[in-house]
């Protein structure tokens, strides 16, 4: 499992135009079973392709540790923590219930 989310955290290092649609697709999943930890997933393997959970917690305004604990398999976190840490990586929380313009 370690080399599949460092080759999703290298797609989307590089590729830094997907971010959207790959939270936008795991939000979108979230009613499914084992939707809300493939949703912390997804936003851990964005956090670590945006510089890390250090620079992404500090602007996020949020301890290290806290979220690491929130990005956890079994995290539950606010969802203040939660919006911090999406606008942290560039994101707004708004832009993944909204679906893409058609180009």
């Amino acid at each position: 499992m370690k080399r599949h989310d460092e080759a999703v955290i290298e797609i989307l290092r590089t590729d830094p135009g997907i971010v959207l649609d790959y939270l936008r697709t795991a939000f979108d999943e979230l009613d499914e079973e084992g939707g809300e930890s493939a949703f912390l997933m997804a936003l851990r393997h964005v956090v670590e392709a945006q510089g890390g959970m250090a620079l992404v917690a500090e602007r996020a305004k949020v301890s290290r540790e806290s979220l690491y604990r929130a990005l956890s398999p079994k995290g539950n976190p606010t969802l203040r923590t939660m919006t911090a840490v999406i606008k942290a990586t560039g994101v707004n929380f708004r832009d993944l219930t909204h679906q893409a313009p058609a180009n």
